[in-house]
């Protein structure tokens, strides 16, 4: 990444614009990627999607699986998901 871009984007406070597919958990508006992540563990606890188990795995439902491109991620996972989906 080019120093000027590291200087103006602010890294984890620049607002990021979720796909349509993470729109439907986290809304539409450009949030700061730390936001992103923290409304997704309000929708992970809200929905009980933690494996009892391994509570480290995210167990996807209909919503996560476009994210996730799978049934089951770890915590550790997740934000490489996100990524994918975040301009």
């Amino acid at each position: 990444m080019a120093d000027s871009k590291r200087k103006a984007g602010g890294g984890l406070a620049r607002p990021v614009t979720p796909s349509s597919e993470l729109a439907a958990i986290v809304g539409p508006a450009p949030l700061p990627r730390s936001e992103v992540v923290s409304k997704m563990w309000t929708y992970i606890k809200a929905n009980n999607l933690q494996n009892p188990q391994n509570k480290r795995e995210i167990m996807a439902d209909d919503k996560l699986r476009p994210i996730f491109g799978q049934d089951k991620v770890t915590m550790f996972e997740m934000n490489k998901h996100l990524s994918k989906h975040l301009s």
